[in-house]
């Protein structure tokens, strides 16, 4: 008899086995944290990389999500969560000077108490965006002793790229990110699957990721181009240096630049060509931080210092 029931309990047990639902490691579609080693070799770039002066402007929340909430001159918490995160991306790859603007009223304020006045700095590129897309969803399975819940949080978020002379969005681009968490139980055993808050976070997060690419290499799209900040006997000093991917040794163009017309077309002003007068050679570095320059010397040509507003140093093509 009680070899019988022995029997009995062992089958119970292995049903319940076989009925359970192992509690899942929250699952989430994000990029994968920046090794330090990696950190380190985006801010000292193989190859010549234009910091371009960037700056986050108006982000918004087009979704109905979490508006009903909001009062009058109130941020929305979606959207301003959205653009930090963006800032954070393009600050982080050190390819970029990024520069305040939503919150420009108060650099202005600790600038008086300190008793200096701003040095504000245009920025050639203006990133505007949305958060287009956002919910949450609950679905699970309820089977023989045993039922799973999961939750899943989707958005997307959309920007686009406005040149800061003209006013002409010139690039838009969408990125998409989900995140969601799993939980089970079997016979009243495991976990329970409250509301998780922390998934609009992750899928922000990961929507911010899908697109950063995108814009990283859109901007960098354009030739490497520097100005110059001295000429004296023979030596050219220039902005940039080794965080911007110059070395010892590098030679580059200078040219006259080219006249800018207004396209008859288009309505929009158009460089033209610029003529060649020297080549340099790198040969020493100054300064510190994004705040850093390279002195040079003249290997071929003339570098007219009465001209040096008008003279640009480009790659060798």
């Amino acid at each position: 008899m009680k070899s019988a029931c022995y029997g009995v309990v062992a089958i119970f047990a292995v049903a319940l086995s076989a009925c359970a639902t192992p509690q899942q490691v929250p699952k989430v579609a994000t990029a994968a944290p920046i090794p330090p080693e990696t950190r380190a070799q985006a801010l000292q770039p193989s190859v010549p990389v234009l910091k371009r002066k960037i700056a986050i402007g108006r982000f918004s929340n087009s979704t109905n999500y979490g508006r009903a909430l909001l009062t009058d001159g109130q941020k929305d918490p979606l959207a301003q969560q959205a653009s930090d995160m963006l800032m954070a991306r393009l600050v982080d790859t050190g390819q970029f000077l990024v520069f305040e603007r939503d919150d420009i009223d108060a650099i202005k304020g600790e600038a008086a108490i300190s008793g200096t006045a701003p040095q504000l700095v245009g920025a050639d590129a203006l990133i505007m965006g949305s958060v287009t897309e956002f919910g949450r969803q609950t679905d699970g399975q309820v089977g023989f002793l045993s039922s799973t819940k999961r939750q899943t949080a989707s958005a997307t978020v959309e920007i686009r790229l406005v040149d800061t002379r003209t006013g002409l969005a010139f690039f838009s681009t969408s990125g998409k990110g989900t995140a969601s968490v799993e939980a089970g139980e079997v016979a009243g055993f495991g976990s329970r699957a409250a509301y998780d808050s922390t998934l609009n976070d992750r899928a922000i997060a990961a929507a911010i990721s899908d697109l950063t690419t995108n814009v990283i290499q859109r901007l960098q799209e354009r030739p490497w181009t520097t100005d110059i900040l001295d000429v004296s006997e023979g030596q050219v000093q220039i902005s940039g240096g080794p965080r911007q991917g110059l070395k010892v040794g590098d030679e580059f163009v200078v040219e006259l630049k080219g006249r800018t017309v207004t396209s008859g077309q288009t309505g929009l002003p158009i460089t033209l060509p610029g003529s060649e007068v020297a080549r340099i050679r790198i040969s020493g570095f100054f300064g510190s931080g994004d705040a850093e320059g390279a002195s040079a010397r003249v290997v071929s040509g003339t570098v007219p210092a009465a001209q040096r507003t008008s003279l640009v140093v480009r790659e060798m093509r």
